[in-house]
């Protein structure tokens, strides 16, 4: 493994994931730009770089006999962890429906693309950041057909407008599931059998940092510790549900599957990632719990960096 390039990837990963939170938080004491420029932030990423993004990584997505399995073992690996999370936050917050979406957002959307990207390659090296990538690609789509749509149903009932009156077409034929259509035409390009051009390499990973720093930003704003606080010691049941449940059942799903002890290993490793910026975002995005998510974002994360990840480091790379 090249250890210069491993220490250029956590220099990048430092600052596509600090300076623009950094930054964020530092706005909320100025006065030109408020809520509406930081929300059309975020639309601005959701409806140019998510589109862009999935369109070329589509593209390149290869298909072999066990890649066919990774997107099913990934669906299952947010899946769970929603599903367990959404039991939870009806016994846990009742009548709350922002708490609610909020806590289920924060249990099914992980850190596997930054975070899980770099500590998949620090174990598994490039065949496991490849396989990273094909699992953040399927949570690019869980994303956009799940948890918006479910989103958008806690936020209709949290304002007390009847789930009835929001139809499954109206959900997911919107504006803010534009990447859906990039993820369709690329993966058009690719079963066409037409090659994707070098020149958009650079193309594609430009986005990425773009859109890092565009979906950051606003949740560097959005964080309030006064009101995180509220929620910072009631969290233990979601880092169970992050750290324990889900790479359990995983554990077991990988070794019923069959596949290869680097597939299972990287699936693993990324059931245990704490929680995603996304779910900030979605919060923010259908005026969710902003305080909840940001609270798990930053407590997840911690345990995860000090405690969980060193330990599946020791025990993977024995």
């Amino acid at each position: 493994m090249d250890t210069l390039n491993v220490k250029m990837k956590l220099i990048v990963f430092a600052i596509d994931l600090i300076c623009p939170l950094v930054i964020g938080y530092a706005c909320k004491y100025q006065h030109r730009f408020g809520d509406d420029f930081f929300n059309k932030m975020i639309l601005n990423n959701i409806m140019i770089v998510c589109p862009v993004v999935s369109f070329l990584a589509f593209w390149i997505m290869p298909l072999t006999r066990e890649l066919l399995l990774l997107p099913v073992l990934s669906l299952a690996m947010m899946a769970v962890p929603g599903a367990i999370g959404f039991f939870a936050a009806r016994r846990k917050y009742v009548g709350s429906f922002g708490e609610q979406g909020a806590f289920v957002m924060a249990a099914c959307l992980s850190n596997i693309g930054a975070i899980g990207g770099v500590c998949v390659f620090l174990i598994y090296g490039e065949q496991g950041y490849g396989y990273q990538q094909i699992a953040v690609l399927v949570q690019y789509i869980f994303m956009f057909m799940i948890c918006y749509p479910l989103a958008q149903w806690y936020e209709a009932n949290e304002n007390g407008r009847s789930a009835k009156k929001v139809s499954i077409i109206s959900m997911i034929f919107t504006k803010k599931q534009l990447a859906v259509l990039g993820i369709l035409a690329g993966g058009l390009l690719q079963l066409a059998g037409i090659a994707r051009p070098h020149e958009l390499d650079g193309v594609a990973e430009l986005f990425i940092h773009a859109g890092a720093w565009t979906g950051l930003i606003p949740v560097g704003y959005s964080i309030d510790f006064p009101k995180v606080r509220k929620y910072a010691f009631s969290l233990f049941d979601m880092a169970f549900i992050k750290f324990i449940a889900t790479p359990l059942l995983m554990c077991g799903l990988t070794a019923l599957s069959g596949v290869s002890h680097t597939m299972a290993g990287t699936i693993i490793v990324l059931s245990a990632m704490p929680t995603a910026i996304n779910a900030v975002v979605t919060a923010r995005l259908y005026r969710l719990n902003i305080d909840l998510d940001v609270a798990s974002f930053l407590i997840t994360t911690l345990i995860f960096i000090f405690a969980v990840y060193p330990v599946m480091f020791i025990l993977l790379t024995r």
